[in-house]
């Protein structure tokens, strides 16, 4: 007998019988550690054993800022991945579900500046050496709070195989990386114009940039015509006065009559002493402005194009911070948006200012930290990207590569389709520098910084750059490393193959599980990371990195908002799994989300969630209850018992097999959707197995069998019971592994697999279909339904027990629901003693019995004289009528009232009829009763 008072895992050592007594309710707070810890200690997040013919699972963790905060974004993807790892470790295959952190440049050197900032220093200030320290330390003291709470929802990642994207083995493949494509070509140093982020100092890529409609001020000046008479002047628009001095042509549309005849003629910038071309380009909008536009190739993207194609001379009026430079003459040194101001001052003072507007215009901004961005042309290191995007095209067409959901693919081919090449330098510090020496005739050259055109070499270290530089070079070369460092998605694209030993080949993990199986990530980062890693992977290795993309969407509040701090609508996941449980949170996130698409959460779901761990809890002690008592022998068998086996249900009742066959149905639905990567179909399955199937019928009905004077049955029972329970706590496992650890303990299977997590998924192929089992079932359902709701419609007492005949015309069903007669009997409420199961002979002719067509071939007559007051019943019902009269009658008079049929909106008047409609079936229902009662009561 089960005495002993309830202990956390682990579970008895196998062989021995189970002490476990379940305490009222799952205590999260005080499990899920313990849980957790003891799951990592015993080894159960590695890879099993290679087994022969055995293809591993292999996933590489999205690599969170090591620096950063458990968001509901990472719960999201660390819930969904989590499912994928334990289902497939369920399933018998080696599982290797990779984490790992990435180093962030931006975001980091971002927060350690703001804390130099404190303390009243700069990085510059510093040195390059001693700011890095200070990063690692901050890295050091921060970052292992992410790794935490990813430990807190639950993540079974290999945490010995972790990974840090400045990791020694990882900086290697970054630096091999460089070299391989620098060596074939595709890397190249020039000056393009770039995003530039004035405040960080550094370019960032145009995916690192975000636009927004701004309201802003459009300005109108005139621009002097040079050689033509006084005050003669081309009308301009703009909304940025300041990069008027760096104008370099001014352009019109080659069909604009109003300006064709300045083509070819000069003009007169103004506030400064240039003279520059009036160009034609179809580029120029006549309708915007004034139909004439300023051309600033050093400062516009557009621009810059326009420049080319017309060999327009650049001028750079902008130093790396903002401020103008020497080129803007008066202006120098003044911010760039202080600079709009005084331009236009000088503008209105020199008579040349027309007048100003309000305009909305798109501003780009950067994404971390939210400045504008500057268009600005730099010297910066770039990939050729069209020769990488082809393979990675062509791996989706092949069928290498496929995205679920599969409307992705468009998007992922119209960007590789479309690409530009990458920028891929960053003016930080911290990251990994370019692997990349410039090479100079003398120290004082060095002193100066590289110049465009500026010789260099590509080495894998310091000494064959050393070499490499003399060779070419000679002797006297001087040589200093490139102090840019790469941007930081570069190092993440290698991260599918880096963090497995890449590139030496002979690496036992990279052998093993290379490529990966699948990359689950979120869709907003499609282009930052996922295609990036595919183009590298196809470059680098020969193979696509992984052969599925699954995509889901964004986290958002219950009203469907971006959850934000200044909405203040964030929900914390740390919180949220102290308050509810991680299972909670996992579920609630599971059985809300579909492919690609946003979910919208709210506590009201997770609370909702917690009500189903918490049926599964009950229904677990309920079993176990049950158990508790048997012998040893006994206790032993359970352990043994199969079911999956068809014949062996050959003897079982029919509540038995139909439960067995919903347990089947479930687990093969639930596997066939999680193979498709469907999460949301597969937790409602198994919300429906447990909640509606498991607990709402087979629990009830088994309580007739456990508390028989049957033995036999009962022992049957028992074993159906755990078979059954056992089974759904492996299915409920991937979703809610701490709740379903905790059961698992307590029952007989776990002598022979002390962890469920890396117990056994249900057998989902070939099994024989009991359909026979199912018809009867719906049957029985069906006759109980009925009579519930007769109940309720009639009044009667919850707690009155009354007769009932159930009417099957054929033998083998009547027979079966007749086995169940005790069963039926509870669950509807009905006299066990006058229940009775007959054929169709003879009509039910009794005015005072209630006739239920059940379903096709059965009936249930209830005979109801005496279970309630007519009188009072008839009184209700003819109120009820009179209100229905009512409404019907305004319904009707609103459609007759003129013209509301010919100018209501479609969509009122079909509301309007709709509801006449319902108010019109409603009303026939209750005289319908009224006439029935009429003739009971005679």
């Amino acid at each position: 007998m089960c005495t002993c008072s309830h202990t956390t895992l682990p579970p008895p050592a196998p062989g021995t019988r189970s002490k476990v007594e379940l305490p009222k309710s799952f205590d999260p707070v005080a499990s899920e550690e313990k849980i957790y810890s003891w799951w990592e200690s015993s080894g159960h997040f590695e890879p099993a054993a290679p087994t022969p013919g055995e293809a591993p699972f292999t996933m590489a963790m999205p690599p969170p800022n090591v620096t950063g905060k458990l968001h509901m974004g990472h719960a999201m993807f660390v819930t969904l991945q989590d499912v994928l790892a334990r289902y497939n470790r369920l399933r018998g295959r080696p599982v290797l579900w990779l984490p790992g952190t990435d180093h962030a440049g931006i975001a980091t050197q971002m927060a350690v500046e703001k804390q130099l900032a404190a303390e009243g220093l700069t990085r510059e200030g510093l040195g390059r050496a001693e700011f890095e320290r200070r990063v690692w330390a901050w890295k050091a003291a921060c970052g292992g709070d992410i790794t935490r709470q990813l430990r807190r929802l639950g993540a079974s990642c290999d945490w010995g195989r972790e990974r840090f994207t400045l990791d020694e083995g990882l900086s290697e493949a970054v630096v091999e990386a460089f070299a391989r494509l620098h060596e074939r070509g595709l890397v190249y140093r020039g000056a393009y114009m770039v995003n530039w982020s004035p405040g960080l100092r550094t370019a960032v890529s145009d995916l690192e940039v975000e636009y927004a409609e701004e309201a802003g001020t459009l300005y109108y000046f005139k621009y002097p015509l040079a050689g033509g008479a006084e005050g003669e002047y081309l009308p301009i628009a703009t909304t940025r006065p300041e990069t008027i001095l760096g104008d370099t042509a001014v352009a019109v549309h080659p069909k604009d009559e109003r300006y064709r005849h300045l083509i070819g003629r000069q003009a007169q910038v103004p506030l400064t002493d240039r003279r520059i071309p009036i160009i034609a380009d179809e580029y120029v909008d006549p309708e915007f402005g004034t139909g004439a536009l300023k051309i600033t190739p050093g400062h516009d993207v557009n621009d810059y194009e326009i420049g080319k194609r017309h060999k327009l001379a650049i001028i750079n009026i902008m130093d790396d911070d903002g401020r103008l430079n020497a080129a803007a003459g008066a202006f120098a040194g003044v911010d760039r948006f202080e600079a709009r101001t005084q331009v236009w001052q000088g503008l209105e003072a020199a008579g040349l200012a027309l007048r100003t507007e309000a305009h909305t215009s798109r501003v780009p901004r950067a994404q971390r930290g939210g400045e504008v961005v500057e268009p600005l042309v730099r010297e910066q290191w770039f990939i050729k990207m069209e020769g990488l995007a082809g393979p990675a095209l062509k791996a989706l067409d092949e069928g290498k590569l496929s995205i679920v959901p599969e409307r992705f693919e468009r998007v992922y081919r119209h960007w590789l389709s479309n690409i530009k090449d990458w920028c891929i330098s960053r003016q930080l510090w911290w990251g990994h520098r370019l692997p990349v020496w410039y090479v100079y005739e003398s120290e004082e050259a060095a002193a100066e910084g590289p110049l465009p055109g500026q010789r260099y070499v590509v080495a894998r270290c310091p000494d064959v750059a050393a070499l490499l530089a003399e060779e070419e070079y000679g002797k006297s070369a001087v040589l200093r490393q490139e102090g840019d460092v790469l941007d930081t998605w570069f190092s993440s694209g290698l991260w599918p193959f880096s963090t497995l030993g890449w590139p030496h080949r002979d690496a036992a993990d990279l052998k093993r599980f290379y490529p990966t199986s699948v990359l689950e990530t979120g869709h907003d980062i499609l282009f930052f990371w996922v295609a990036r890693m595919v183009m590298m992977g196809l470059e680098l290795t020969g193979k696509v990195p992984f052969h599925t993309i699954y995509l889901h969407g964004l986290v958002r509040d219950e009203v469907g908002r971006k959850m934000s701090k200044s909405l203040g609508n964030v929900v914390d996941p740390v919180e949220t799994c102290e308050k509810y449980g991680a299972d909670a949170l996992r579920f609630t996130l599971c059985t809300g989300t579909a492919p690609g698409q946003d979910v919208n959460l709210s506590l009201d779901r997770v609370n909702h969630a917690r009500n189903f761990t918490n049926k599964l809890w009950n229904a677990g002690k309920f079993v176990l209850h049950n158990i508790s008592q048997v012998s040893d022998k006994e206790w032993a068998a359970l352990a043994e018992v199969n079911f999956a086996d068809p014949a062996s249900r050959a003897e079982l009742g029919l509540a038995e097999r139909w439960v067995l066959l919903a347990l089947d149905d479930t687990a093969a639905a639930m596997t066939a959707a999680l193979e498709m990567y469907d999460f949301g179909e597969a937790g409602r399955l198994l919300y429906e197995f447990v909640w509606s199937e498991f607990a709402d019928w087979y629990v009830e009905i088994a309580k007739t069998r456990l508390y028989s004077s049957d033995a036999s049955l009962a022992a049957k029972t028992r074993e159906v019971l755990v078979y059954a329970y056992t089974s759904l706590l492996s299915l409920a496992h991937p979703f809610t592994p701490f709740i379903t650890e905790e059961l698992w303990s307590a029952f007989p299977p776990a002598i022979h697999s002390p962890a469920l997590i890396v117990g056994r998924w249900p057998e989902t192929s070939g099994y024989d279909r009991d359909d026979l089992a199912a018809v009867q079932f719906a049957a029985l359902q069906a006759a109980v339904r009925a009579v519930r709701n007769s109940r309720a419609e009639y009044g009667v007492e919850p707690g009155r027990r009354i007769p009932a005949t159930v009417r099957a015309g054929d033998p083998a069903l009547r027979a079966a629901l007749q086995q169940e007669s005790a069963a039926i009997a509870l669950l509807a409420r009905l006299d066990p003693g006058q229940l009775e199961f007959r054929d169709f002979e003879g009509p039910c002719n009794s005015s005072d019995h209630v006739q239920l067509v059940v379903s096709d071939g059965v009936e249930v007559d209830l005979p109801m004289a005496g279970l309630f007051d007519v009188d009072k019943e008839l009184a209700r019902l003819r109120k009820q009528q009179e209100r229905l009269e009512k409404e019907r009658a305004a319904l009707e008079a609103r459609l007759a009232r003129p013209g509301f049929a010919d100018k209501a909106p479609t969509a009122v008047v079909a509301e309007v009829r709709g509801a006449l409609a319902e108010a019109g079936q409603q009303l026939a229902a209750v005289q319908a009763k009224i006439q029935a009662l009429e003739l009971q009561r005679g």
